[in-house]
C-alpha cells in the first residue's frame, strides 16, 4: 500500500493562533465572540450540529480546526433561497457540503417510498428540515451565494452517488451527483486524509480545479488525461482486462506488474483462487492505469451494463491495488481516483482527540436530538468492515480495511464522558460498524495489499484472516475497571460468525456486556437470499446461540438473542419467506416491525434489484438471473410472512399458501403457520396488548424490528400454536364482555399499528 503523509505532519495554517472554539460557530455573533472576522471553511450539513465524534460535521470540522483553520457550521439551512447560506459570510477557502450522517433520501422516505414522519438527526425529531438530495441542493445554493468560492462535496450521500447510480425513488439511473451539484470536487469515503490535503493546497493558493491527484476524490474532466493507460471495460461481451482474483495463498513478492484477466478460459468463479497472468509491460503500471466504465448513457439504457459497471467498481476498492475509474457523461468524464489510504492507529487517535464538547450546540436549548440520545454515551472504537454484505453501505463508504483506535485513546474518551450531563456510569456501546472487528486484519500485509475478494468472511472465513479477539477482550476488561463505570454494554452489530472463532470472547461478552438481550442479524434462514447477501448460513447462528445460552447459564443470567431479518431482498422467493416464517414460529419469534430491502445507491444488491443480474460473478447477457421482488403486492406478502402472527396479513398469506400448494400450513396444528379463521379485531388487539411484552428493538440504521415474547415464556420454548389458541379464546371472551356491557355488537375497529418507519440499513 502506498505511503501517505500523516494527518499531523502538515504545517498549521496561520489562524491556529485563535485556538479551539468551545463550539464551531453557527452565527456571526459567535464568530465575533471568538474574534473572527471570517471563516476559512464553512461546513453545510443536513443534520443538527452535535459536537460529538459520531457526527460527521463535528469530526471534519474539528480536524480542520486542528490544522489551524477557522471553521463555521451552517446546520439545516432553509434551502429555498441563498440567504441562509450567506449568514456566516464568504468563506476564505471553500464550502464543505454534506447531506448528513444518512443519505437524505433514506432519511426522508421509507422502503415503501412513503414520507417519514420524523428525523432522528433533527432537534425534536421533526421531519422536513432537509430537502430531497440535500447535498445537491446545498451545493447549488452555495454557488448562488458566492459563485467563485470552491464547493467540496462529501459525506455518505455524495460517496454513494459518485458515479452513475440507480435511484430507487425515481426508478431510474441518475448521473453522477457531480454533474448536477455544481461542486468542484467530491470526496468519498471517510475523507479525513483527503479533506486535509485539499484544504492545505487551497490555502497555499492552488486552484481547486488543479487538484486532481488526491486519493479518495472524484472530479469532472473535460479532456483525456495525458500519460495514462486506459483499459476499456465499456462492454460486456468483451469486458476489458479487469484483474482476476489473485490467489491469496501463494507468494506475492513478485506481484509488481498489472494482473490481466485472460480473454478466454473457463467460467469465472469468484470464490475460486486464481493464478494470474503477469504482464511486464511498463506501460501498464497500476498507478497510471485507468479503467473506463460504460458511459452514463449506456448504463441508463442497459441494466446488464449497469450490473457490469457495478462489478468493476467493487473490484477496484482495495486501496492496495485499486486503479482509477472514469465514466463518460455526455461531453465530460467523471474521474474517480483510487480509494484513500486507511488511517493508522495514531491518526485515528489524533482524529478522536479533538476537544469535542460531546453535546449538541447550545442553540437547540432543551430540544432532544434522537440520534444523539442514542449514542451520547457510546464510544466509536473502529471503522470499516470486511463483511461485504451486498445490501450494506458500510464497506462501500468506510472501506474494508479495519482502522482501530488505541486502548489509551478509547479509555480517555470514556473518562471524558463522565463530564457529560446525565452520565450514570453506563457506557451504552463500545463498537462501530461492527462490535467485534476491532484490530482484525489479514495475517499478511502483502496478501492484503493484493487481495481482490469482496469479503473476508464469505462464503467462509478466509484462512488468512486473523480472528484473534484478545485485544478486544483486554479493552473490555480495562474499560469496565475504570472508576465510575458501572456497566459496559455492546450495542453494535455483532458478527457472530467471527465471534464463535473465539469462545473466550463470547464468554466475556455474555458474562459482562449483555443487557438481557443481544441483537444479531442472520438476515435470513435460506441459502438463496443469503448467498445474494453474502451472509453466512443459519448454522453459524445456531452455533453462536448454543454458546450464548451455555455462557449465560454459567453466569446465572437469563438472556436472550434477538435476531433480525430482511424481507424482499434480491434472490428471495416466496418459498424462502415461507420457510423463514416457519423457522420464526418454531423458535417463538414475533417481529412487531419488519425491515424490507432498501436499494441504496451503488450497493451490489441494488444492482441486482435494478438489473436482475448477479454482479458477484462475471456479468453477461446470458449470465445468472436473480429473483427480484419489486411489486408492492409481493413486497407486502414477504413482510406478511415475517409477521406471520399478525391477523392483518392472514388473508394475503392464505391466498399465497394456496397458490403455492401449501394449504397444509393453514390451520391450528402445531406445525401450521396461520389459522383458518380471522379473529375479532378489537378483541385480538386487546388481548395482544395485555399479553405481549417488547423485548428488544433495533436502533436507527440497524433494521427496525421489534420482537416480542409472550406470557413470560422465553422465545426458544414458546409454542406459537398454543399461544394462538389462548389468544383467540381471550379475544372472544373480551368481545363477549364488551358486547354485554355495551348492549351491542363488538366494534370492528382495530388498534392502529405503529407509524414509525423501520430505519434503513
Amino acid at each position: 500500500m502506498h505511503a501517505a503523509k500523516p494527518l499531523f505532519d502538515y504545517p498549521k495554517y496561520w489562524a491556529e493562533c485563535f485556538g479551539p472554539a468551545p463550539f464551531l460557530p453557527m452565527s456571526r455573533e459567535e464568530m465575533d465572540q471568538l474574534g473572527w472576522d471570517s471563516c476559512d471553511v464553512i461546513i453545510v450539513t443536513g443534520d443538527a450540529y452535535v459536537d460529538h465524534p459520531s457526527f460527521g460535521m463535528a469530526i471534519i470540522g474539528r480536524l480542520l480546526e486542528a490544522q489551524g483553520f477557522r471553521v463555521g457550521i451552517i446546520s439545516q439551512p432553509d434551502w429555498h433561497s441563498k440567504d441562509d447560506f450567506m449568514k456566516l459570510g464568504e468563506p476564505n477557502l471553500f464550502f464543505g457540503i454534506a447531506a448528513g450522517n444518512m443519505d437524505s433520501m433514506i432519511n426522508r422516505y421509507t422502503a415503501d417510498r412513503k414520507m417519514r414522519s420524523d428525523d432522528a438527526y433533527t432537534a425534536g425529531g421533526l421531519a422536513g428540515k432537509r430537502p430531497d438530495r440535500a447535498s445537491l441542493v446545498y451545493s447549488q445554493r452555495c454557488k448562488e451565494a458566492y459563485k467563485h468560492v470552491p464547493v467540496v462535496l462529501g459525506g455518505i450521500e455524495a460517496s454513494l452517488r459518485r458515479i452513475a447510480h440507480y435511484d430507487y425513488w425515481s426508478d431510474k439511473v441518475r448521473r453522477s451527483i457531480l454533474m448536477d451539484a455544481t461542486a468542484d470536487i467530491l470526496l468519498y469515503g471517510n475523507a479525513e486524509r483527503a479533506i486535509v490535503e485539499v484544504a492545505q493546497r487551497i490555502a497555499r493558493g492552488e486552484a481547486v480545479e488543479q487538484i486532481t491527484d488526491v486519493r479518495g476524490t472524484a472530479f469532472i474532466r473535460k479532456s483525456p488525461a495525458p500519460d495514462w493507460y486506459e483499459i476499456d471495460s465499456t462492454r460486456i461481451d468483451r469486458p476489458g482486462k479487469v484483474d482476476q482474483i489473485i490467489n491469496p495463498y501463494v507468494s506475492t513478492q513478485d506481484l509488481q506488474a498489472c494482473a490481466i484477466e485472460k480473454d478466454k478460459g473457463p467460467a469465472e468463479d469468484p470464490n475460486e483462487a486464481k493464478v494470474v497472468q503477469l504482464l511486464p509491460n511498463p506501460k501498464v503500471e497500476r498507478d497510471r492505469t485507468v479503467i473506463r466504465l460504460p458511459s452514463f448513457e449506456k448504463v441508463r439504457n442497459d441494466p446488464a451494463l449497469y450490473a457490469h459497471a457495478n462489478r468493476v467498481l467493487h473490484l477496484e476498492t482495495n486501496p492496495g491495488n485499486a486503479r482509477a475509474l472514469v465514466q463518460r457523461h455526455g461531453d465530460h468524464d467523471i474521474w474517480l481516483n483510487p480509494p484513500p489510504i486507511p488511517l493508522t492507529t495514531e491518526e485515528m487517535d489524533y482524529v478522536f482527540a479533538s476537544p469535542y464538547a460531546r453535546v449538541p450546540h447550545p442553540s437547540y436549548g432543551g430540544a432532544k436530538i434522537p440520534a444523539y440520545e442514542m449514542i451520547r454515551f457510546s464510544v466509536n472504537i473502529m471503522r470499516g468492515c470486511f463483511g461485504g454484505c451486498t445490501f450494506c453501505s458500510i464497506t462501500e463508504h468506510e472501506g474494508r480495511i479495519i482502522q482501530s483506535r488505541s486502548h489509551e485513546s478509547i479509555l480517555h474518551e470514556i473518562e471524558e464522558m463522565k463530564n457529560v450531563p446525565g452520565f450514570t456510569g453506563v457506557v451504552s456501546d463500545l463498537g462501530g460498524p461492527t462490535a467485534n472487528m476491532y484490530r482484525l486484519a489479514c495475517k499478511s500485509h502483502d496478501i492484503e495489499k493484493h487481495c481482490r475478494k469482496p469479503s473476508c468472511v464469505f462464503p467462509g472465513i478466509c484462512e488468512n484472516l486473523d480472528t484473534d479477539h484478545s485485544s478486544l477482550i483486554e479493552l473490555y476488561r480495562k474499560a469496565r475497571a475504570l472508576p465510575g463505570v458501572k456497566k459496559i454494554l455492546i450495542a453494535s452489530g455483532l458478527r457472530y460468525d467471527l465471534a464463535v472463532e473465539s469462545p473466550e470472547y463470547v464468554k466475556e461478552l455474555v458474562t459482562h456486556h449483555v443487557g438481557g438481550y443481544l441483537k444479531i442479524a442472520p438476515e435470513h434462514t435460506e441459502r438463496g437470499p443469503l448467498d445474494k447477501m453474502m451472509k453466512p448460513g443459519i448454522g453459524s447462528y445456531d452455533r453462536f446461540k448454543r454458546m450464548f445460552e451455555k455462557y449465560s447459564k454459567e453466569a446465572g443470567k437469563e438472556q436472550y438473542l434477538i435476531p433480525y431479518f430482511i424481507a424482499a431482498h434480491p434472490g428471495t422467493t416466496d418459498e424462502d419467506m415461507m420457510n423463514l416464517a416457519l423457522w420464526l414460529k418454531a423458535n417463538g419469534f414475533r417481529a412487531d416491525q419488519v425491515q424490507a430491502f432498501y436499494p441504496s445507491p451503488m450497493a451490489s444488491a441494488t444492482a441486482m434489484y435494478h438489473s436482475g443480474k448477479n454482479p458477484l460473478r462475471k456479468v453477461t447477457y446470458k449470465s445468472e438471473g436473480v429473483t427480484i421482488v419489486k411489486s408492492e403486492e409481493q413486497r407486502r406478502l414477504h413482510k406478511a410472512f415475517l409477521r406471520y402472527h399478525d391477523p392483518k396479513g392472514w388473508p394475503l398469506l392464505r391466498e399465497a399458501l394456496q397458490r403455492m400448494g401449501r394449504a397444509d400450513l393453514i390451520g391450528s396444528g402445531k406445525h401450521q403457520l396461520i389459522p383458518v379463521h380471522q379473529p375479532a379485531a378489537d378483541g385480538y388487539q386487546s388481548a395482544r396488548r395485555k399479553n405481549s411484552t417488547p423485548v428488544g428493538s433495533k436502533k436507527a440504521g440497524q433494521g427496525g424490528q421489534i420482537l416480542t415474547q409472550h406470557n413470560g415464556l422465553p422465545p426458544r420454548s414458546h409454542d406459537g400454536n398454543a399461544w394462538d389458541k389462548r389468544e383467540q379464546a381471550k379475544a372472544a371472551a373480551e368481545a363477549r364482555r364488551k358486547a354485554a356491557a355495551g348492549g351491542g355488537k363488538p366494534s370492528g375497529k382495530s388498534r392502529k399499528p405503529s407509524q414509525r418507519p423501520a430505519a434503513p440499513r
